[in-house]
């Protein structure tokens, strides 16, 4: 039986702030200063952003991080503002999965209060491990670029790790190798909407060749719950200088009025690179009951194999913030 083609359809514009709302939004801009297999510049932006029900809304909390990385991931600088105690340490850590324990090893503080520093610190294992998608793009103006990319990772056993790679996909081999099919992708509208230019922080510019991670969560009250609207999109340019996006999820949910627990979620899948992955969307649902505070580890707990979406479940964690958000509502 064949399946639908995946999903292309990203949200053309965030959606208006309500009023008694909070917004925090982040972005994560990578990129090469000196060309293929140089050293990888990321630079964080993140912001809380409260809409009251009366008065002029005002920044709660912003934060910027500029870290470089080599090219086996491994953090060589990292700087953020304002400056944060014990962030030197990370210095030497290689940017994967083990370095989400050295943050909360050294900068416990940050992340038991949630901070949009943390929510930055967090990205740098996925954004380390994604950036390079950006180069795909620009394959038929520098061909030596596909054979660089592709070479290793073609021949890497894909099968069973998720939805988009559940046995039998059309982006598998027999063998569960990469079967080369172009990742779907669409056309976005701007990230920040021209009519509400205070809903989204500046992204900063960014250059030709260039990945961009953007996260948004909006928070209210309404009816004795929280309400949820959460965004993840990964994006990057093409040579024509149009934006591009690789991955996006929207997820809705409700909280109890303490923010706390997570009532109910529903993931929608908006752009995903094969006709397979929308599979993990439903899977979301197993995140109801769980306590909001231990979203990041609850969710590869619940979600996992042909089960899950890596983008998913990204877009899932990052709702542990919601406790954090909520304490920020007014009454």
């Amino acid at each position: 039986m064949s399946l639908p083609p995946p999903p292309s359809d990203p949200v053309v514009a965030p959606p208006q702030r309500r009023p008694g709302s909070v917004r925090r939004t982040s972005t994560m801009l990578m990129s090469w200063p000196d060309g293929l297999g140089t050293d990888l510049h990321l630079e964080g932006r993140a912001r809380d952003f409260l809409t009251p029900s009366r008065g002029a809304p005002e920044v709660l909390r912003a934060t910027s991080l500029d870290a470089v990385t080599s090219p086996d991931r491994e953090i060589r600088t990292i700087e953020t503002h304002p400056s944060v105690p014990g962030l030197e340490r990370l210095v030497g850590c290689r940017a994967g999965a083990n370095l989400r324990a050295a943050i909360a090893q050294e900068l416990p503080d940050e992340v038991a209060r949630g901070t949009p520093l943390h929510l930055l610190l967090d990205d740098l294992p996925g954004s380390t491990l994604i950036a390079g998608f950006a180069y795909f793009r620009w394959a038929d103006r520098f061909p030596e670029i596909r054979e660089r990319i592709s070479g290793a990772a073609s021949r890497r056993v894909m099968r069973g790790i998720c939805a988009g790679f559940r046995p039998g996909s059309s982006a598998l081999l027999s063998d569960g190798t990469s079967s080369g099919i172009r990742h779907n992708t669409a056309h976005p509208g701007p990230l920040v909407d021209p009519t509400d230019v205070l809903g989204w922080h500046d992204p900063g510019a960014h250059p030709e060749i260039a990945m961009r991670r953007a996260r948004r969560i909006d928070l209210w009250r309404q009816g004795g719950t929280l309400n949820i609207d959460a965004m993840f999109r990964d994006s990057c340019w093409d040579p024509d200088g149009q934006e591009v996006v690789v991955h996006e999820y929207q997820m809705l949910g409700e909280a109890d009025p303490a923010g706390e627990t997570l009532l109910s979620v529903t993931a929608h899948p908006r752009v995903l690179p094969y006709a397979e992955c929308p599979a993990a969307a439903p899977h979301a649902s197993r995140m109801a009951g769980a306590d909001l505070r231990a979203m990041r580890s609850t969710v590869l707990e619940r979600l996992r194999a042909t089960d899950c979406c890596t983008h998913l479940n990204d877009g899932l964690r990052s709702l542990a913030e919601v406790p954090v958000l909520a304490a920020s509502l007014p009454e």
